[in-house]
């Protein structure tokens, strides 16, 4: 999946800089950072509400729209996918370490406090 998502965002990149009226992508650039924030989330609200009503294929279409959308607000940013899967990898490593981690709130609290 990380590839799909990494060759999505190079077309964002790709198309940021082209004609406006002729590039949605170049659009969202020209609009700005607002515009890219309120296009991802109507997207994430599209998709929650179609999960809710079950429907699966638009879960979909629209999660396709979501993920363009994060990639050009992640280009807008600055942000590499790559970024974006480190920081993952961490959480990873983190989740991984901490369910190792004694049970109980003292037990934890020692932990923490070291």
């Amino acid at each position: 999946m990380s590839d799909a998502i990494a060759h999505l965002y190079d077309s964002v990149l790709a198309l940021r800089h082209a004609a406006p009226e002729r590039s949605r992508t170049a659009k969202l650039f020209r609009d700005g950072m607002p515009k890219m924030a309120k296009k991802l989330a109507e997207e994430a609200a599209e998709v929650a509400l179609d999960a809710v009503q079950g429907n699966r294929s638009a879960v979909i279409l629209e999660s396709a729209d979501l993920l363009y959308n994060l990639c050009v607000l992640w280009a807008g940013a600055g942000i590499r996918p790559a970024d974006v899967w480190a920081e993952l990898a961490r959480r990873e490593k983190m989740m991984g370490v901490a369910e190792k981690l004694p049970k109980g709130p003292s037990l934890l609290q020692n932990v923490t406090a070291a």
